[in-house]
């Protein structure tokens, strides 16, 4: 089952760095960032990433260092799709980096639209055959957009709202713990505990209420075990109400 979107940027220009993050945070990523490759490094050593945006000439650790420790280390991490981005325009750079393992690599300067376009196609191939679209009742998620409907309505949701209804619809039918949302929707630098993840639900619950629809979505809270999206007709009469 798909997971919800984690990109690390690692880009040591801290006024592009922010630039960028913005950027994907507004096309519904969920976005965390380093700023030299020792950093970058210990991260992919503990923490699962859809995609790196991975630049080059980094203090600390040179990005192809970071790279070459990532794909020497075995399991399912290494597998991790890695954009290279950087200002080196050489052509041996470029080939020693996908040498190494790098999927994708972009110049600088580019349009943002081009890296928008670039990361949806790289994450469209890590998903491999996962649905192209989740429904759950009037409610549908489309991995390629990256957009919701409701009601066949496109969903004015915050890029956190998004994080967390994308978070339960690709895990349709399965309970998500507080604390694997936590992680989904914030980033490691984010100054917020387990109980924002109480507000943003009850956020996503008063948009999903919105509206006279044959099959609303709901999301039921199971104590002591998470939370669970599914059909309004699904559920139980008692919990329906």
């Amino acid at each position: 089952m798909a997971e919800t979107m984690r990109i690390l940027l690692v880009e040591d220009h801290l006024e592009l760095s922010h630039w960028l993050a913005k950027a994907l945070r507004d096309a519904h990523l969920t976005v965390e960032t380093a700023h030299n490759g020792a950093d970058a490094d210990a991260l992919l050593h503990t923490q699962d990433y859809s995609l790196v945006l991975l630049d080059l000439s980094l203090p600390k650790m040179d990005g192809l260092d970071v790279l070459r420790r990532l794909r020497a280390r075995g399991g399912t991490r290494a597998k991790t799709p890695v954009m290279i981005l950087t200002a080196r325009g050489g052509i041996d750079e470029k080939v020693q980096g996908l040498n190494l393992g790098a999927d994708d690599y972009l110049a600088k300067p580019f349009e943002l639209a081009e890296l928008e376009a670039r990361v949806k196609a790289l994450l469209r191939r890590s998903q491999g055959n996962e649905a192209l679209v989740h429904n759950c009742g009037a409610l549908s998620f489309d991995t390629i957009t990256r957009m919701f409907s409701y009601g066949g309505k496109a969903m004015a949701l915050t890029p956190r709202e998004h994080a967390v209804l994308e978070a339960l619809i690709t895990r349709l039918g399965r309970a998500v713990s507080k604390e694997k949302l936590f992680d989904e929707v914030f980033a490691l630098a984010d100054d917020v505990n387990l109980d924002a993840i109480e507000l943003l639900i009850h956020r996503v619950r008063k948009k999903l209420e919105q509206g006279d629809l044959a099959d609303p979505a709901a999301i039921t809270t199971l104590r002591g075990i998470g939370y669970l999206l599914q059909p309004r007709s699904a559920m139980p009469a008692a919990a329906a109400k």
